[in-house]
């Protein structure tokens, strides 16, 4: 019978069914320690009962009940007389010596080696596969490790991220090289194992496909323990030459459709494509086929968002499908343009990789000296028909003179055969008339604002500025300073998108234009509006312009719109921030993001391995360094009421430091009812 002796209350380690599968595979290891039980006047009474053995009893009984094992199956036990129960129980749970880690590690490499497969040994001690992985993984250190682990000389954590590299030799360099520095946490251990390494996430990995690289003989680092993003690309060589040689594929089917040029590139700048024209194609257009399976998804999907419209949560098969309906209807609208041969011949492409992996085409840009020559036009008011147009000039008394290769017409006949206004008089003629207009103009906002929308439309999508009466100009900034992964940056990919998206929706023809504004709604010039004057802002700063008040107007203009870097996107990284501005710098962004105490705790580091600790601190913090703030202290405040703009004076008194300061420094009051930095001065 079972002691109530047994200090063992709590439910710990392996179960009781675990262990009764163990027992009936491989018997009972080790037996029960029993005591007599005795009556009141001290006489055994015939039973025994186990203070020692509990769990491995219950077990035995589990396998009676299942019929596994007989009732009558003899037990070895150890009969204990004398002494104190729970004392026997409690040394038996104390004594024993737990297992180290390394010596299980070793063992389960040995049964490997002795033919049993991953799956085998998993189901032998009750373990998943990915467990016995880790256990096999952590065996293959290099030995050099493993005996210092051994003697206690590193931690399980540390092993656990030297895994990462399989090069015995790379695992001791990094251990040598983490005798030299404070921090020896496992995250440096990873970062040092996997550096010069390509993310398997990394669009030039997703575009060559790993398993490509990995029958190129590359080796791919994997980390067991943690989550990896698919692991690293340890060969960076092999991984830009697998790169360039799928572009140059890929771009060889692209060059073969009559481009005048090309350009291949893994990445482009941001803005490359300023000062181009773009080609407008056409759509190929659906065949009745393709528009009745159309129309078939797209009546499938609105029944199924009908449907569900109001329910908070959507069934994981309902969510699947819409998903796949939207993927479907999406590949009818991207299906390919086509392009006038002529203007192929005069065009080029460019040919990269999409932030997601795939082969990026942007077809149809014209280099302005590839322009075809523009004729000119005739100044002439009038006589647009004649075969030879008059030339005016002036006599020598300042008074008009026509003269002109067809024979001067009687002055009888005039009244028939008109000659045509000579260039003084049109000039003082159109004097007039653009005096009118602008008045008119200034009386009309509605037309003047479709004079405008028009003018700086047709600076933007097509290039012909004189289309226009209006000498409106709008520049567009091509980033001197290329920053990292600024073309693949979520706000860059959003105006690329709207910006494809107006295009589509203007007319080809640029004297189309016009009319086509006019037939639109207002909502949607205020869009495009809003789209087109977005494309010259320039908040920038430039070491060779300084423009105090123009960066001053960009504060209010971010305030105005309330914009939030990141929100937008921006992290501050070791590539990004962290790792380009002084110590004293990262430790006071991390004081302001995580408190003082935070960056104390990294105070003691060298500057790369402060950086990189300080990015896993900023992570998700919301911090922004000072000149990505949107300030919080407004000079004017905006107040969009309906159609009204309603202009605010000061809003502070002018006694007080602005906490927008661009000189001054967070203080530590910022923090806002939640505990977290507030991240603006």
């Amino acid at each position: 019978m079972l002691s109530q002796s047994n200090v063992r209350r709590i439910k710990a380690g392996v179960s009781i069914e675990e262990l009764a599968e163990d027992i009936a595979r491989r018997g009972l290891l080790q037996g029960l320690s029993v005591r007599p039980v005795v009556d009141g006047a001290g006489t055994e009474t015939g039973m025994f009962e186990i203070p020692a053995g509990g769990r491995r009893y219950r077990a035995l009984e589990l396998l009676v009940k299942q019929k596994r094992l007989a009732r009558t199956a003899a037990v070895p036990c150890i009969v204990r007389e004398g002494g104190i129960a729970e004392e026997d129980s409690l040394a038996e749970n104390v004594q024993r010596a737990p297992l180290h880690p390394l010596d299980q590690f070793r063992a389960f490499l040995t049964l490997r080696e002795k033919g049993q497969s991953e799956e085998d040994i998993a189901a032998a001690f009750f373990v998943s596969v990915n467990v016995v992985k880790q256990r096999l993984k952590l065996a293959s250190v290099s030995p050099k490790l493993l005996d210092i682990y051994a003697e206690d000389g590193l931690t399980l954590e540390q092993m656990m991220a030297f895994t990462v590299s399989g090069d015995h030799e790379r695992q001791e360099g990094v251990f040598e090289r983490l005798q030299h520095t404070y921090d020896k946490s496992a995250y440096v251990i990873r970062r040092w194992l996997t550096e010069g390494a390509v993310r398997a996430s990394d669009k030039r990995a997703q575009f060559i496909d790993i398993d490509a690289y990995a029958d190129a003989g590359g080796t791919v680092l994997r980390d067991l323990f943690h989550g990896d993003d698919g692991g690293w690309l340890q060969d960076t060589a092999l991984v830009n030459q697998l790169v360039a040689e799928k572009l140059r594929t890929e771009s060889e089917a692209i060059a073969a459709e009559g481009w005048k040029w090309l350009e291949v590139a893994p990445d482009f700048a941001y803005g490359n494509t300023y000062g181009l024209r773009r080609l407008r194609g056409e759509l190929q257009p659906l065949s009745a086929k393709e528009e009745a399976a159309r129309d078939a998804l797209q009546a499938e999907y609105d029944t199924l968002h009908g449907e569900y419209e109001s329910v908070d949560e959507l069934p994981e098969q309902v969510d699947e499908r819409l998903a796949e309906l939207e993927t479907a209807l999406a590949a009818f609208d991207e299906r390919p343009v086509t392009f006038d041969p002529g203007e192929i011949a005069r065009a080029g492409a460019f040919v990269s990789i999409s932030p997601e992996g795939g082969l990026r085409v942007e077809r149809g840009y014209v280099r302005p000296e590839d322009e075809a020559p523009v004729e000119p036009e005739s100044n002439a008011a009038e006589g647009e028909g004649d075969d030879q147009p008059a030339a005016a000039s002036l006599n020598d008394d300042g008074s008009d003179r026509v003269s002109s290769a067809a024979p001067q017409a009687d002055p009888e006949d005039e009244e028939e055969d008109p000659s045509p206004i000579s260039d003084r008089l049109l000039s003082e003629l159109t004097a007039h008339r653009t005096l009118a207009l602008r008045d008119a103009l200034g009386r009309q906002p509605d037309v003047a604002f479709l004079a405008a929308l028009h003018a700086l439309t047709l600076r933007v999508f097509y290039h012909y500025g004189s289309d226009s009466c209006l000498e409106l100009d709008l520049k567009s900034l091509a980033f001197s300073a290329q920053a990292p992964g600024l073309d693949d940056s979520a706000p860059a990919r959003t105006i690329h998108a709207r910006h494809e998206s107006w295009l589509n929706a203007l007319p080809k023809a640029s004297e189309e234009l016009w009319s086509a504004l006019a037939e639109w709604d207002a909502d949607s010039r205020f869009e495009l509006f809003a789209h087109v004057i977005s494309l010259s802002v320039n908040a920038a700063h430039e070491a060779w312009n300084r423009r105090p008040r123009a960066l001053a107007h960009a504060d209010q203009l971010a305030r105005a719109v309330d914009l939030d870097m990141a929100a937008a996107g921006w992290r501050p990284t070791v590539d990004s921030f962290l790792g380009r501005v002084t110590k004293a710098r990262i430790l006071q962004a991390v004081a302001e993001a995580r408190g003082q105490a935070a960056a104390d705790r990294i105070a003691h580091l060298k500057k790369g391995h402060m950086a990189a600790e300080a990015e896993a601190l900023l992570a998700n913090s919301g911090w922004l360094p000072q000149p990505l703030r949107t300030l919080e202290h407004p000079e004017i405040e905006l107040e969009m009421t309906g159609s009204e703009t309603i202009v605010a004076g000061p809003a502070a008194n002018d006694g007080e430091k602005s906490v927008g300061d661009r000189d001054g420094i967070a203080d530590n009051d910022g923090i806002d009812d939640a505990g977290q930095t507030v991240a603006a001065e």
